[in-house]
């Protein structure tokens, strides 16, 4: 192995610094696009000494990392500039179900004022009069214009009014021109009136928001999870005894009482007492740590035996969970959200199509006795085609005509449906996709970050080897039952697994912490723990295995091997990401040896061993610096904010609760090959994204010169740009066929 790296949470000279770079998390308003995004981001990135910024549309979250403090005035100055509102203040975490919910609502008004609509516009097109048809369009266009399609109306004018547009833009147009011409003929003019295509538009435009949406809305639980682990109240050691007393009332210096099987409540050190502490959720390993006077320990850590007085150094939101509480906050605003091809391609389009519509509108307007001789000509085939009605209503219909013609209602679904197809696909294949960006993202990863335990290890130690006979064996299985150490439970499972049961009865135990257990059996006691010269054991503990001793009175009898077994698919995984031209890297909490034994043997080529929660997250920023496209798979507690803020958060569904919410990505049975199923269905789904845009542009590229010259009716440009939409949901839905 080329490369472990040790790296402690304060990292020495020798140490790349991650720390050194100035880090300011943030909320922005306003946002409703991708467009938004990439316009907020770019504004951000101007600034000097500025080298990551990442903005999340779905939470409004927004990092940036930089060399040298950035004022916040400075940085609300820049994306004020560009039409949008920085506060201090997060957003909750509540804003994605509030998002999704008023979404639906919408879309369930838009329709329920739509479909009716379109029933009596088909009616009164077809030759049945519908009375106070006129005001029915007036009042259902500006009943879907204005309530459900508020939203889409604001997107437009913020972008307006900072001399950008998004898709938003177009709509609007369309949507307001369309319904324009109702107002007009209620007023007199002879000019046909298209309220109805008003609705129409606003409609397919919230019916793809809401896809978006959904595709999004999942129950951000994670701060939750993390504060159910705190403790609400502490044994605090008082002159007149052991006083249980709120969490929020304990001060520096304070000495507290942690008992066996109690949570630690606040951070601090070990002023009497010994303890095997279950650290897993700082370092990810199950085995616990034997901690004594003088050791740190941390709240949210757990005392699995022994008896604790602690020193409290910590308090409020200086402790180690309040702080990892924190980090996770901050790294949901890490998530980089996919730039949209179709919004990046609205930034050209809108303003041409928008500038084609108007150049149409006054060509017929100006030169309407030129050009009607054509309009005379294409009568005779197509019977919808104006002929004499005039400069100013046939120049009101080519604009219309050709802002409806191009509204991106499918460049709207291209995306959204495809991820809606994509998604079924992984469920099926094991994979469980929390996050449509990250279908998206999944083809551009070019560095895995992977936790060792219960990602590339099965995260459970079992035992691989022993020299005992049977009948020792079933005694020393019978003494660990009385022990609550994760290598007693590896010892128990064995015996009842590939020794036949036999009544055994223990006289005496007792469980040494920190070393082992002793126990009885007819006169004789035994001892199982650990050895007491480890040399003849080196080569077995540089394997990353564990080593348990067995005396019997005082004599050693033999030895049993634990490990934490390698995944059966690890070593192929290892090798196929290889081969695709990503880089796997191991960052585990566990010890350098281990480390290297474990990658070594899956064929990992770097690791970082001994890291912290929050080195992990500053290892996923040093590579996206560097412009690597980062995926972090994990299961632990301590995984969270690096799954958080990785561009492609991947959890193994047996993990803790913390590390499938933070995920984008959730592998339901744990299989790390199912890595590179969700590569490949991000391949196929990329592609056919891009082949519904394609689509979406050759019928503009048709259909908007006809609209133009007067031969494309509005209604007629609706139930095409309808065809073009059912479209692309058709072929979206093929991708269940090519996976």
């Amino acid at each position: 192995m080329s490369e472990v790296k040790e790296k402690s949470l304060e990292p020495s000279n020798s140490q790349e610094k991650f720390a050194q770079n100035n880090k300011v998390s943030f909320s922005v308003q306003g946002m409703t696009c991708a467009t938004c995004v990439k316009n907020v981001e770019r504004a951000l990135k101007k600034l000097d000494g500025v080298k990551y910024v990442s903005v999340n549309l779905a939470t409004e979250k927004a990092v940036l990392i930089s060399q040298e403090a950035i004022p916040m005035n400075k940085i609300k100055k820049a994306v004020s500039d560009v039409g949008y509102k920085v506060s201090e203040e997060m957003p909750t975490e509540d804003l994605t179900e509030k998002r999704f919910k008023e979404s639906r609502k919408d879309m369930y008004i838009s329709l329920g004022i739509t479909i009716p609509l379109m029933i009596l516009m088909i009616l009164n097109m077809s030759g049945l009069h519908i009375p106070f048809m006129l005001l029915i369009e007036l009042i259902g266009g500006a009943a879907t214009i204005f309530i459900p399609g508020r939203k889409t109306l604001k997107s437009a004018w913020i972008a307006l009014s900072h001399l950008h547009t998004n898709m938003d833009t177009l709509v609007s147009l369309g949507a307001i021109s369309a319904w324009a011409t109702t107002v007009l003929a209620i007023i007199g003019l002879d000019i046909l009136s298209f309220g109805t295509i008003a609705s129409m538009l606003i409609t397919l435009n919230l019916v793809g928001r809401y896809i978006e949406a959904r595709m999004k809305h999942s129950a951000s639980r994670e701060i939750k999870l993390l504060l159910s682990m705190k403790v609400d109240k502490a044994n605090v050691i008082t002159d007149e005894g052991v006083v249980e007393l709120p969490i929020e009332t304990v001060k520096i210096g304070d000495l507290i009482l942690v008992r066996q099987g109690e949570k630690i409540p606040l951070d601090g050190t070990i002023v009497e007492g010994q303890a095997s502490i279950n650290e897993s959720m700082i370092s990810g390993e199950p085995l616990p740590v034997l901690k004594g006077e003088k050791d740190p320990v941390v709240s949210g850590t757990i005392v699995e035996s022994g008896l604790l007085k602690i020193k409290v150094e910590k308090v409020g939101q200086d402790t180690f969970l309040n702080q990892m509480i924190k980090l996770v906050e901050e790294a949901q605003s890490s998530k980089v959200p996919i730039q949209a091809l179709a919004d990046r391609i609205t930034l050209y389009f809108i303003p041409t199509v928008f500038s084609l519509a108007v150049l149409s509108g006054v060509l017929w307007f100006f030169q309407y006795e030129t050009f009607q001789p054509f309009l005379v000509n294409f009568s005779n085939i197509i019977p919808w085609v104006l002929t004499d009605a005039g400069p100013l209503s046939t120049a009101i219909f080519s604009f219309v005509a050709t802002l409806v013609i191009a509204c991106p209602c499918a460049l709207g679904l291209a995306t959204p449906m495809a991820l809606v197809a994509a998604s079924s696909v992984s469920a099926k294949k094991g994979l469980i996709i929390k996050n449509g960006e990250a279908i998206q993202t999944a083809k551009d990863i070019d560095t895995i970050l992977m936790d060792k335990t219960g990602t590339l290890t099965k995260g459970q130690p079992s035992v691989i080897k022993h020299n005992l006979d049977d009948e020792t064996f079933l005694i020393i299985s019978e003494i660990e039952k009385n022990s609550t150490h994760p290598l007693a439970k590896a010892i128990v499972e064995y015996a009842s697994e590939h020794i036949k049961n036999q009544n055994v009865e223990i006289e005496e135990i007792e469980e040494i912490t920190g070393e082992g257990i002793v126990g009885t059996y007819k006169n004789n006691e035994y001892y199982i723990g650990k050895p007491r010269d480890a040399k003849p054991y080196q080569e077995f503990m540089e394997n990353a295995e564990t080593v348990i001793e067995v005396s019997k009175n005082e004599k050693i009898v033999g030895y049993i091997r634990i490990a934490d077994a390698i995944k059966s698919d690890a070593v192929e995984a290892i090798k196929r990401l290889k081969e695709m031209g990503i880089e796997p890297i191991m960052v585990t909490g566990d010890n350098e040896n281990t480390a290297r034994a474990v990658a070594k043997k899956v064929g990992i080529d770097k690791a970082f061993a001994n890291i912290s929660p929050k080195n992990k997250v500053e290892i996923v920023r040093k590579y996206q610096i560097e412009g690597k496209k980062v995926g972090m798979i994990g299961d632990g507690i301590n995984d969270a904010a690096a799954l958080k803020s990785s561009d492609m958060g991947i959890a193994i569904g047996n993990g803790t609760d913390l590390a499938i919410e933070s995920a984008d990505v959730i592998i339901s049975q744990g299989e790390i090959s199912k890595v590179i199923d969700a590569i490949k269905i991000s391949e196929i789904t990329f592609k056919k994204i891009k082949q519904n845009l394609f689509w979406a542009f050759f019928y503009n590229i048709i259909a908007i010169p006809l609209a133009m010259i007067g031969i494309l009716h509005p209604a007629i440009a609706e139930i095409a740009m309808l065809f073009s939409s059912i479209n692309v949901i058709y072929n979206s839905s093929r991708i269940t066929k090519k996976l």
